[in-house]
């Protein structure tokens, strides 16, 4: 046998070798799943404080480079041969200072709500009682609510914040100074991550191209520009949106002197990143608050501000800041935020929007494709359809 029929032998029988190989890896892995879920778990917890500092390094850049061009039109010889630290440098004093606001004046704030909800608790009791009373009396088909349940309730949510577990009250102390030993390392990972971003972006480009055709790397960058642009404007947008909205709830619910106003605010303005499912379940967290602390008027009016609000942010300020950069159905944002959230947690509900974006757009190049062929035509020469041949 020549040796060219070896070798011609050999890679007709290489696709049924692997095969076997990967039959015999996924066996092994089944057999013995809590190892190897034990490696990956160990590996994730080395590499989780990178993994952040890469997320706070993307972060970041997206107003490093608002000020690098700032910098820049100085014409400064001095300035724009050091934009790049100089952007570091101003960014991480301007997160100082709102770290700085927080600490002497949000949080204050915040605590002084916390302990008058605990101080007026008794009274929170009564009427959370009151309303049970209120309700069963209604005779509502299917609706009944037991006090008993309640106060059992109760009674075992205060057990928890005895003092007499010190053992959990260790582990907490642990866990605490766990999270800020690699919350400072993720800070530092983050400076060292944006100071080499360019090196490191060169880089994978380099291999990419290396090891993939002309029209796959074009291809891989085009799209990954693409969701690197839908991620900078979700997280500008939002980021923006949370603040008006945050600064707008605060107010009205002053003007209606509620003591949670700051704090419910914040929370709002927070959870706004999460789209649809966020503000909705902020709008009832805070109803809910102002219902029991304030009276059930107070808290129909509440509903009304905030369903009002609601409705201006979605329809008014939001389609302005993001200027139709996601043309998704409401439809398709809620299954993203669902499969997202079940996948990644939050991460993963706050990511969806923009990953479904480009995903949407690949797949309507396929069917652009796929037409084009049916049709007869239109194909470039790397298979793309001629208007869509990204450039590069």
């Amino acid at each position: 046998m020549t040796k060219t029929a070896i070798l011609a032998k050999f890679r007709s029988l290489l696709p049924y070798f692997l095969l076997a190989l990967l039959i015999i890896v996924a066996y092994k892995v089944i057999n013995e799943l809590s190892y190897f879920t034990g490696i990956v778990s160990r590996i994730w917890g080395i590499v989780t404080p990178f993994f952040y500092g890469f997320l706070l390094a993307y972060i970041i850049n997206i107003p490093c480079g608002g000020i690098r061009k700032l910098l820049t039109k100085t014409k400064i010889k001095f300035i724009v041969k050091r934009q790049k630290v100089l952007s570091i440098i101003i960014v991480f004093i301007i997160f100082a200072l709102i770290f700085s606001l927080i600490l002497n004046l949000i949080i204050p704030a915040i605590s002084t709500s916390i302990s008058f909800f605990i101080a007026n608790f008794p009274h929170y009791y009564d009427m959370t009682l009151e309303y049970v009373e209120y309700i069963n009396s209604l005779d509502i088909p299917g609706v009944n609510i037991s006090l008993d349940l309640i106060i059992k309730l109760i009674q075992d949510l205060m057990a928890h914040f005895s003092l007499e577990n010190l053992v959990t009250s260790v582990n907490a102390l642990v866990s605490v100074s766990s999270a800020i030993f690699s919350g400072f390392l993720a800070l530092i990972s983050s400076i060292y991550i944006l100071m080499e971003k360019e090196k490191f972006k060169a880089f994978l480009s380099r291999v990419l191209k290396a090891f993939t055709s002309n029209g796959a790397y074009s291809f891989v960058m085009e799209y990954t520009g693409r969701l690197n642009r839908n991620f900078k404007q979700y997280i500008y947008t939002q980021t923006i949106d949370g603040l008006i909205l945050g600064t707008i709830v605060t107010i009205e619910l002053y003007i209606l002197r509620s003591p949670f106003a700051l704090l419910l605010g914040i929370m709002l303005g927070i959870v706004n990143y999460i789209p649809y499912f966020g503000s909705i379940i902020g709008s009832l967290i805070a109803i809910i608050i102002v219902s029991f602390t304030q009276g059930l008027a107070t808290g129909a009016i509440t509903a009304v501000v905030l369903l009002i609000t609601q409705q201006i942010d979605g329809n008014i300020i939001q389609p302005r800041l993001m200027g139709g950069s996601f043309s998704l159905s409401p439809f398709l944002v809620i299954v993203s935020i669902t499969v997202g959230g079940a996948l990644a947690g939050v991460l993963g509900m706050i990511a969806a929007i923009p990953i479904v974006a480009v995903l949407k757009d690949i797949f309507e190049l396929v069917v652009v494709l796929c037409e084009g062929k049916k049709n007869g035509g239109g194909n470039g020469a790397n298979g793309l359809p001629v208007q869509d041949i990204p450039e590069g």
